[in-house]
This record gives C-alpha cells, sequence and structure tokens, in this order.
C-alpha cells in the first residue's frame, strides 16, 4: 500500500471465489469474517448476483459456517433499486427476475406493472421465461429505459454454464436496439453504493476480489486499494495481462486475517 494511503478500516469483498468456491467456504474466510466482527469493522460482501435477498445469502451462508449479517450483503438488486431511487423516486418497473429484485425494488417504493413503466429492469432468474423477454421488448420499444443489474454473460450451475443477466440483456438489446445501463460490477457504482451502505470512505477501503475484469477495475475505479486473491478464476500467470493492476495479490483471504486491525 502506498504511504499516502489511509490505514484500512472499511472491507468490501467479493463472495464467490474469495469466501465459497464451488459452494464450500475458502479456508480460513470464517476466520476472515469472524475478526471483522470482533473488531467492529464495518464490511459488505459483495456479489453480481440478483437472484437472493441478503436474508436468502445470510441464510445459505450460514450453511457453510460463514456467519455473515443480512446487513453486511449487497446485491446488484440493492444497487439498482439504490440507483432507481435516486434517478426516479417512486417510479415503475417491469422486472425479469426473482425475488432478490423484486423485494428490493418493493423495498424503495416502487410499483411492478406492465403497464407503461418507467424502466424494464432485467436482473438474474434461473428460469428466463420467453414471453417474459418478448414483453420486456416490446415496452423498451414503447419508450421504456433499459436497466440490468450486471453484464455476466454466463453462471455457474452444477450442470455447466447458463446464460445470465448478460447474454439475455444482448439478445433484447439485438432486438430493440437499446443498451441497457448495467449497474453491477464492474461498474463503480456498485462499489460506491456499497461504500455508502456502511458510510465508508475511498481512501480507507479495500475491495478483494478474485476478478481482475469486474472486481478489481471496478475497486480501482472507485478509488479503493484492490486486493486479489488466488482462489478464484484468476491466476498469478494471467495478472499483467491486463492494463491495470491491483493494489496487492495475495494467495487467499487467509493471508489478510492479520490485515484487519
Amino acid at each position: 500500500m502506498a504511504d499516502t494511503r489511509k490505514p484500512i478500516e472499511c472491507w468490501l469483498t467479493d463472495m464467490d471465489g474469495v469466501l465459497v468456491h464451488e459452494g464450500h467456504p475458502v479456508p480460513g474466510a470464517d476466520e476472515f469474517i469472524r475478526r471483522l466482527r470482533e473488531t467492529g469493522r464495518r464490511f459488505m460482501v459483495l456479489t453480481n448476483n440478483s437472484i437472493y435477498t441478503p436474508r436468502d445469502l445470510a441464510v445459505r451462508l450460514r450453511a457453510v459456517g460463514l456467519e455473515v449479517p443480512e446487513e453486511s450483503i449487497w446485491t446488484s438488486a440493492l444497487a439498482t433499486a439504490q440507483f432507481l431511487a435516486d434517478q426516479r423516486p417512486g417510479g415503475s418497473a417491469y422486472v425479469v427476475g426473482e425475488a432478490g429484485l423484486t423485494t428490493a425494488l418493493h423495498g424503495i417504493g416502487y410499483v411492478l406493472t406492465d403497464l407503461a413503466p418507467d424502466y424494464v429492469v432485467l436482473g438474474e432468474t434461473r428460469t428466463y421465461s420467453f414471453t417474459q423477454i418478448t414483453r420486456a421488448i416490446r415496452l423498451i420499444e414503447g419508450g421504456a429505459r433499459f436497466i440490468a443489474t450486471n453484464p455476466d454473460p454466463i453462471g455457474p450451475s452444477t450442470e455447466g454454464s447458463l446464460p445470465a443477466c448478460g447474454a439475455v440483456a444482448a439478445m433484447i438489446t439485438k432486438a430493440t436496439g437499446v443498451e441497457p445501463y448495467f449497474v453491477g460490477k464492474p461498474n463503480p457504482m456498485m462499489m460506491r453504493s456499497a461504500l455508502r451502505a456502511i458510510e465508508g470512505h475511498s481512501e480507507s477501503t479495500a475491495m478483494i476480489g478474485d476478478r481482475m475484469d469486474t472486481d478489481i477495475v471496478s475497486g480501482m475505479e472507485a478509488g479503493l486499494h484492490t486486493i486479489l486473491v488466488l482462489t478464484g478464476v484468476m491466476t498469478r500467470d494471467r495478472i499483467d495481462r491486463y492494463p491495470f493492476r491491483p493494489s496487492q495479490v495475495v494467495d487467499s483471504i487467509a493471508d489478510l486475517i492479520d490485515a484487519i486491525g
């Protein structure tokens, strides 16, 4: 870390590839979270997945031994809801997504409708409906603004890759000629909204991630100290292929436990 930076007071961390990998906790993740909670450090666990509510995710994490309070989980659905609340308070949206997204939009007072909505909001779902996609296309053609929770083209499953939000957004764009505004990573707005939620400051916050093209680049653009872990998709030999670098590279989250002051 550069000498001009302040000590790290707040921590943002990606979930998949950092805390959990293929449904199992990364060794040291439980102690890292425990240390954050014991020291009273402000932190957020971030995920681009908009399917689940923070409460759902807290239960799923607890099932693998990670005690993360629901108020310490920040999803692309929550970031999208905050963006819409800032842009057009009390608006309306046609939503293609699941409970994580619909709950977040209801939470900001949005009306969910297919009758001349202000926005079409596309999120993740395990069952994309051709009927819903067709309706979204027609509403966008009619003037609805197009928002998507995240640009990830594929998602993991036990059977292999699944088409995700970015891939379905591309289909809608191809049909309408309208590009969506993506709120989730690598948009640094995801980091800034999480920072705002914990009242953190960029100069004293670290972002831990396993992906150079989402976690690290968005953390860098938000002015954070970026830490790449090698327990997810990135390998050490591929880091130099990118035109930007993380502030720090460690083997796993276990190497950061002692960094929590």
